[in-house]
């Protein structure tokens, strides 16, 4: 009775918490949290990648959900979106010893798009560049939420830096219940995309909504100023900037990727045909993108077949795959005579050529040597056009490839061959 009645308390101060000044809701949230930089060996930080990883990410945030109403219970134990398939997404854990205690995912933009798109106005978010992913699926293990030094603020700060190391995200948005969102205003610096609260959020069983923004472009001057001067306990900028956690195992990678896709076609199958409804559910557009986005034989086989009478517009095929990277760069010509050079970021890239952002605008239809650094290790050196610019952004060039090397062809290679990101690494191995 007297948890209850604790309960009930809490749930009806929070209204009155949300009217406080901002000074005075970051003090009263810094209060409760202590950046730990010691953790316990136990405490392992990862991609979620195996069959048993996922399963328990999964059937964690299942029960979290069900426990605050955001879900029915499922048959399955496990809550499975569409969103969870794409190679675009990817799910970090927190592991103590074997069992998982804490999971987030963070899903970029693609084809599919993300969740809070449906209800959220992010023109104003894309205005500025950049990638940007939704930060979804959190959950922590009902044992384990009051120890946030030792769980959420490691799982943070792992997603922190794997955002702005490996994933290419410069935006990160979130919808969250109304009553959490003072602490992603107050402790992570987040922005409330509009003061209106959603009042039904179908993707989280009807209950409000509300949404926001940190552009990771900026985090570390706003972190600065809002801990600037508090004790290292306190102190996330110096949290998220200077300490290093070796509990946290960022994925190896050879080559400069920006995804860590996971899902074989095993894997595929197992939670979003067997263990769960996930792919029934699909709406069409849903289903011919995914189509479009496995466009291999073998993800063919365990993807739900498209209506013989549906539009095929979704499903153009590709004349070459195209593959997601972040690869700094050097474009080398000559304009009037005279030698220029062109710094560039490859972005996107296929066998015959890619697109890469500059910091000026390129002549286009003239030719150069482009010097891409493929990894730490490798570096491609071809022969270019510059063909067009964006027609919204200048600044976004693509170039056709008109002499590769054999590092080039190899890299492009590897990645073909690779359906996940451990297949990647091995693929690369003898490259």
């Amino acid at each position: 009775m007297k948890k209850t009645l604790q309960r009930l308390s809490r749930s009806a101060l929070r209204p009155l918490f949300s009217l406080l000044p901002a000074r005075w809701r970051f003090a009263a949230y810094s209060r409760a949290i202590r950046c730990e930089s010691r953790l316990s060996e136990k405490l392992v930080f990862k991609l979620a990648e195996t069959r048993e990883e996922l399963d328990a990410c999964f059937r964690l945030l299942h029960d979290a959900y069900v426990d605050a109403g955001f879900m029915q219970p499922d048959p399955s134990g496990l809550r499975v979106t569409v969103y969870h398939a794409l190679p675009t997404t990817s799910t970090l854990l927190c592991r103590y010893g074997d069992r998982v205690v804490g999971t987030v995912s963070l899903i970029r933009e693609s084809a599919m798009g993300f969740p809070m798109q449906r209800i959220f106005d992010l023109a104003s978010v894309r205005e500025a560049g950049g990638n940007v992913a939704e930060v979804s699926a959190l959950a922590i293990d009902p044992r384990f939420r009051s120890a946030s030094g030792r769980i959420l603020l490691p799982l943070l700060k792992f997603m922190y830096d794997y955002a702005t190391r490996l994933f290419d995200t410069r935006h990160l948005v979130i919808c969250v219940n109304p009553r959490h969102i003072g602490f992603y205003e107050s402790i992570l610096c987040f922005r409330r995309l509009t003061q209106r609260t959603v009042a039904h959020y179908d993707f989280v069983n009807g209950a409000p909504a509300v949404g926001a923004h940190l552009d990771l472009g900026e985090a570390l001057n706003v972190f600065r100023r809002r801990y600037d001067g508090l004790p290292p306990e306190k102190n996330l900028y110096r949290y998220f900037t200077a300490v290093h956690l070796p509990n946290i195992q960022l994925p190896h990678k050879r080559f400069y990727t920006t995804t860590d896709p996971v899902m074989t076609p095993a894997l595929i199958d197992h939670f979003f045909n067997h263990r769960t409804q996930a792919f029934a559910r699909l709406r069409l557009r849903e289903l011919m993108l995914l189509h479009s986005i496995y466009d291999l034989a073998e993800f063919k086989s365990v993807l739900p077949p498209v209506p013989d009478d549906a539009p095929r517009s979704e499903m153009r095929r590709r004349t070459h795959r195209r593959f997601s990277v972040n690869c700094p760069a050097t474009l080398s010509m000559r304009i009037m005579g005279l030698p220029r050079n062109y710094p560039l970021t490859v972005f996107e890239c296929s066998a015959s050529g890619f697109r890469a952002r500059t910091t000026t605008a390129l002549p286009t239809n003239s030719t150069g040597t482009a010097t891409i650094e493929l990894g730490d290790a490798d570096r491609s050196v071809v022969k270019v056009t510059v063909l067009r610019l964006g027609s919204q952004d200048r600044h976004i060039a693509l170039l056709r490839i008109d002499q590769a090397d054999l590092a080039w062809r190899k890299f492009v290679s590897a990645l073909g061959k690779a359906r996940t990101h451990s297949e990647l690494d091995e693929a690369t191995r003898f490259v």
